[in-house]
């Protein structure tokens, strides 16, 4: 039996089920949103991280909303005729979804069919909370050991070593699970520690490059600056603005974390509270951007820009994650060229295009010393038909035992090769060599000129 284009399928109502169930798309369940690809189908579990209702060109209302998971998060629509449009449900609560993912404007976008709050029930089909906040893909324990090794070994005034860890004792936790902000950059469980190790790590290059710069104040800002953060913004999921937050802002707040932590120690200068006072005042670098001061002082000015450079990259690494070229980012209030990420396999293709290019060098090397083979004490050196079409034999051979073509076993043997350096084997090449006592120099002579030919 034929369909509508030619194509035969199998007769009988059972078989014609199973065709036609084939043919159509596969719904994907409880697969990571960063493995999502247009026209795929989706069923699972999320976290709501925004919900706001808003009106077409036709004046019927929808949704605008932003699920997430561990993995990314995907811009949500849910239109006015969807059942979804009033479910009961509202941001950083943990939902149970089904859509359709489609590509809008260069960007990946879910429509709703159905959405409804997640229950105790749905753990038996896989609601986890854990997979569904947003994390650093970070180590959290490695960032905290940077943490304490940048505060134990680079701070070098006593005083403000003492500082330094007396903070990070007594707001550890809390800085291991707070975001570092509700959207901009950096929002997720970890993205606090994330940036401000980040930060610290490149106050320390910044120092080092201007050497006038006093690395006490500047990795000391760092840590200070967007403490303000623990109280002006909830722990996730539920990452919000405080009342405090919101009435007086992390800048402020975290000035005011600064003067108790410096009033813990006795006899703490005060002109070092000041400098670190102005520091984390001025670090937004602008009034408009919330900053009371803009910056003042080398430190200030260093870490305004540390802070900005970190925080956009983030931003930046964040979006193209989502999608790549050109587009319209609204944080930055620009258009940004975003290439697209090499997979491992281009990575590795890359990687094997540099040997290649450095290859003549390490042949010279190779050639300078090169040993005949022997064979019962003498030296013997086949002649130059034989050779070619052993050569010939031993690539076809390597080739045909590891369904490959000659072109990738020559770049592996360049590999190998390369990665010898010092003096690479005279018979064969690398693991080639075991078992194939026909093939002499005269013959990796002819193996390399055809590695040449295949460049």
């Amino acid at each position: 039996m034929a369909d509508a284009t030619g194509k035969r399928h199998p007769v009988g109502r059972a078989a014609r089920r199973d065709y036609y169930e084939s043919a159509m798309p596969k719904t994907l369940r409880n697969v990571p949103i960063r493995e999502w690809e247009a026209g795929d189908n989706v069923q699972g579990f999320a976290l709501l991280t925004k919900k706001e209702q808003r009106q077409d060109r036709n004046g019927k209302s929808f949704l605008d909303m932003e699920l997430a998971d561990a993995s990314g998060s995907i811009v949500t629509k849910v239109w006015a005729d969807s059942p979804a449009l009033n479910g009961a449900y509202e941001p950083h609560q943990f939902v149970a979804f089904r859509g359709s993912v489609k590509n809008y404007r260069d960007q990946l976008q879910l429509t709703l069919d159905e959405c409804r709050q997640a229950t105790e029930a749905d753990r038996h089909f896989g609601f986890d909370e854990s997979k569904l906040i947003p994390s650093t893909r970070e180590d959290i324990d490695d960032l905290w050991r940077r943490l304490e090794r940048i505060y134990t070994e680079d701070v070098e005034r006593p005083v403000m070593r003492r500082l330094a860890a007396e903070t990070i004792a007594i707001h550890g936790k809390a800085l291991r699970e707070h975001p570092a902000a509700k959207a901009m950059h950096h929002a997720y469980r970890g993205g606090l520690l994330e940036h401000v190790v980040s930060m610290a790590e490149l106050g320390r290059l910044v120092c080092s490059h201007y050497r006038e710069l006093d690395r006490d104040l500047v990795l000391v800002g760092v840590l200070f600056h967007d403490l303000g953060k623990l109280k002006e913004l909830g722990a996730m999921p539920a990452n919000d603005y405080t009342l405090e937050g919101r009435l007086i802002g992390h800048v402020v707040m975290g000035r005011d974390l600064l003067i108790e932590r410096c009033a813990a120690i006795p006899g703490f200068p005060d002109d070092l509270r000041t400098l670190l006072e102005h520091m984390v005042l001025s670090h937004q670098g602008k009034k408009e951007f919330a900053s009371p001061v803009e910056p003042m002082t080398p430190e200030a000015l260093a870490l305004h820009f540390i802070d900005d450079l970190d925080s956009k990259i983030n931003q930046l690494r964040n979006s193209r994650e989502a999608a790549t070229g050109m587009q319209f980012h609204r944080g930055l209030g620009r258009y940004v060229y975003l290439p697209p990420i090499p997979t491992p396999e281009e990575v590795r293709q890359a990687a094997e295009m540099e040997v290649i290019a450095a290859e003549p060098h390490a042949l010279e090397m190779a050639e300078m010393d090169m040993p005949p083979e022997e064979e019962d004490g003498e030296a013997t050196v086949a002649e130059p038909a034989e050779l070619e079409e052993t050569t010939a034999h031993v690539l076809e051979e390597l080739a045909s035992e590891e369904g490959r073509s000659q072109g990738e076993v020559i770049r592996e043997a360049l590999l190998v090769y390369r990665s010898q350096q010092a003096r690479p084997a005279p018979k064969g090449v690398g693991k080639y060599r075991s078992g194939r006592s026909d093939v002499s120099q005269r013959a990796d002579e002819l193996l390399r000129q055809a590695a040449r030919r295949n460049r």
